[in-house]
């Protein structure tokens, strides 16, 4: 079950994904880094799934994407109520 997409539609895909992710390295803001690193997480995602890999497409969108970023936007909202104390 391969998808055939255009090798330039390709190329972009992982154009954005190293963009975002490399967003979420340089931003000092911590929210807005973890939201790039969701997105980037997500297109990388379907970068697996264009190589005909879903399972490792879902691990990722499900691990990487979903679980990881809503614990680190947690963990950044118990720490920005501490310094506001």
């Amino acid at each position: 079950m391969s998808i055939q997409i255009d090798p330039v539609i390709g190329m972009i895909i992982l154009l954005a994904t190293t963009v975002f992710l490399v967003i979420a390295i340089e931003l000092k803001e911590l929210v807005k880094a973890a939201i790039a690193l969701g997105i980037g997480s997500a297109l990388l995602a379907s970068v697996f799934y264009i190589l005909d890999a879903p399972y490792a497409a879902v691990f990722e969108l499900s691990v990487a994407a979903g679980l990881v970023t809503i614990l680190l936007l947690s963990a950044i909202s118990m720490i920005d109520k501490e310094e506001a104390q």
